[in-house]
């Protein structure tokens, strides 16, 4: 486990497996083989790294794969200043982190709002990103009044937050790691949130391999992911059966499955 500071707010990765150019250290796993493009994943909202517990074994065989976690959750820095808690800042992190992990370039996986800050990256560092992974994301809104009926929920998430603490998250909770409620409240109010349409209007504009992944049971964003299947060029779509919001939890063995046939053919 890491730590790299962004002025002055502390971001936790782990690096699994090891990057080609690196040389061996004790222990490690077996080296990933040469060409294997190492892959960054990014937590959804309320969750921390520890999501992605149940894959790392298996994506990280042949490759490293780099986990973290976004400011105000998990081992990851709360700053209290409000500010601190943007996009922008997110994205900028997930630079940070590559260049420690020493990754010039990555695919870019992330589930939900993790999901994304992916697409918020490949459309800011587009020469950073190999291909994209989406798990049961959504691209964002075009319209005005769904966009802020987004903020209105992400808002009411942090008032609860506040109010009932880490409780607030219900069934999420089990994955709130070393989060504390006013951490997430403050990333509900300035991550969560969505201010334009640059994300979405950009899913054409993609010059990228993508996976788009969505659990069969997760109904709020099937429709998100067939959107984005269809405006991104080229981009390929996989349903996972008897699985929720958390595919990747669910179906570990699917996923997994899906994730590394994708994976092998970019190679």
């Amino acid at each position: 486990m890491s730590y790299l500071e962004r002025g002055g707010v502390s971001i936790y990765y782990q690096c699994f497996g090891r990057s080609p150019d690196q040389p061996p250290a004790l222990p490690r796993p077996a080296p990933p083989e040469p060409g294997k493009l190492p892959l960054l994943l990014s937590h959804g909202f309320g969750a921390t790294s520890a999501m992605w517990d149940p894959n790392i074994a298996a994506l990280s065989a042949q490759r490293q794969v780099i986990t973290w976690d976004l400011r105000g959750h998990g081992r990851s820095g709360c700053p209290d200043e409000p500010g601190e808690y943007t996009q922008a800042a997110c994205v900028e992190d997930m630079v940070a982190v590559l260049d420690a992990a020493g990754a010039a370039q990555a695919v870019l996986g992330g589930l939900s709002l993790g999901g994304y800050l992916s697409l918020a990256f490949c459309l800011r560092h587009p020469e950073r990103v190999a291909a994209l992974l989406l798990c049961d994301t959504g691209p964002g809104f075009r319209s005005d009044e769904a966009r802020q009926r987004w903020n209105d929920r992400a808002a009411g998430t942090a008032s609860r937050l506040e109010r009932d603490g880490l409780a607030a998250l219900r069934g999420g909770l089990r994955y709130a790691v070393e989060s504390t409620p006013r951490g997430l409240a403050l990333a509900a109010r300035g991550i969560l949130t969505q201010q334009d349409a640059r994300v979405i209007d950009s899913l054409p504009s993609i010059a990228v391999p993508v996976l788009v992944l969505v659990g069969a049971r997760d109904e709020a964003f099937l429709g998100a992911a067939d959107y984005a299947t269809a405006k991104i060029p080229g981009a390929r779509q996989a349903v996972i059966p008897d699985a929720g919001h958390m595919c990747n939890i669910d179906q570990p063995e699917l996923f997994d499955e899906q994730v590394l046939k994708f994976l092998d053919d970019l190679t």
